[in-house]
């Protein structure tokens, strides 16, 4: 199990699996899993995806994935700026991934270091999301991606979606797109 910045063992998200597991289905992809999703295999699978969904614990400066002798499990936005990434859009299914430090360039978090690298759309939380409806949320987002819709419609139906079966806020509300919402091709 992974463990966060102070050494602290983090919760299990059990439905970060089962979000992998239908993403990974509708994009034609195998998943990385569990001690598999190692911060080294991570980044060397992102660099030519067309699609990046990245479902794990994270906060405004990192992402946390399973560690190795060669990586500490964190991949950080200092890391994000160096890779050559091809992705159309990055979906950061983590929670408080849109926050970030306010300077008079903006807000600098995460999702920055994506854009840097050349994704031009990257969807992101702005609070602690629930691991359920979160998984829920994402899988009907990449279903509404499939129809053609926009990164936009598609982000908006899913909400939609979530809130009848979740309808307190925190479920469904707390992801935004930054970036250009044209369709995915």
């Amino acid at each position: 199990m992974p463990r966060g910045n102070n050494n602290q063992r983090l919760a299990a998200l059990p439905g970060t699996q089962q979000e992998a597991y239908a993403i990974a289905e509708l994009l034609d992809t195998t998943p990385l899993i569990g001690e598999r999703a190692t911060e080294w295999r991570v980044k060397n699978n992102i660099e030519d995806a067309d699609i990046i969904h990245l479902a794990t614990h994270g906060d405004p400066t990192s992402l946390v994935f399973a560690s190795s002798s060669s990586n500490d499990g964190f991949l950080r936005d200092g890391e994000i700026y160096g890779l050559d990434l091809q992705a159309n859009l990055v979906v950061l299914s983590a929670c408080e991934t849109g926050l970030g430090e306010i300077t008079s360039d903006g807000i600098v978090g995460i999702s920055r270091p994506f854009i840097a690298a050349g994704v031009p759309s990257v969807v992101m939380s702005l609070w602690l999301v629930p691991d359920a409806a979160t998984s829920e949320l994402m899988i009907d987002f990449h279903k509404n991606l499939q129809t053609g819709q926009n990164k936009a419609q598609a982000l908006r139906q899913a909400m939609l979606s979530t809130m009848k079966t979740n309808p307190d806020p925190v479920n469904w509300a707390g992801f935004i797109l930054v970036g250009e919402s044209d369709p995915i091709q």
